[in-house]
């Protein structure tokens, strides 16, 4: 699951990112004159830049969608121990270790005299 949700992800990302490029930024950009012929005339001028921003927002969308799920496969694998990495598990009981023991006892040290 976690697979499949990674790489939707990647792919969301790869095609927003094209689409952020073509849309139009002060006067230039892909979704002028250039963007005309290449949807072979459908999209013109301000069409172009509407289809681009529309597809944009659904894109960025479903980009936040996926992330949110992928955050909750990740905290359900986490929680129910079936993740494949045993170093957190070693770190929680090394640091378990590490506050059962007391810690050694050391002298005060020496007030530092003031010279007048």
């Amino acid at each position: 699951m976690f697979s499949i949700l990674l790489v939707l992800l990647i792919i969301v990302a790869v095609l927003m990112t094209g689409l952020i490029l073509l849309q139009k930024s002060e006067g230039s950009g892909m979704s002028g004159s250039s963007a005309a012929s290449m949807f072979g005339g459908v999209l013109t001028g301000s069409g172009a830049g509407n289809f681009l921003t529309k597809t944009t927002a659904i894109l960025a969308t479903i980009f936040f969608i996926l992330c949110a799920l992928l955050s909750l496969v990740v905290a359900k694998t986490d929680v129910s121990g079936n993740n494949n990495s045993n170093l957190r598990n070693e770190l929680t009981t090394e640091a378990q270790e590490t506050l059962s023991e007391p810690l050694p006892a050391t002298e005060a040290p020496e007030p530092a005299s003031v010279k007048e």
